[in-house]
């Protein structure tokens, strides 16, 4: 999962990227608003974009290929 906010080309550059590695498989992106929930604001507002993968911290602010790489390899 991917939280975002809107008008953030950070966020925007982070999912290109994303999609660009994930093109190759079956794996899709599901992005949230960060802002949409409280808790969520709270927990990863001043971080995004974030890239979370069954609940876990894979990588935030740049995007990681190669961390996202090893998860794919799995």
């Amino acid at each position: 999962m991917v939280y975002s906010r809107d008008n953030c080309p950070l966020c925007d550059e982070f999912v290109a990227g994303l999609s660009r590695l994930l093109a190759p498989t079956d794996e899709r992106i599901d992005v949230r608003d960060v802002d949409a929930d409280p808790l969520t604001r709270r927990r990863f507002g001043l971080k995004i974009p974030v890239l979370t993968v069954d609940g876990s911290l894979v990588c935030h602010g740049r995007l990681d290929a190669a961390a996202v790489a090893r998860l794919l390899a799995r």
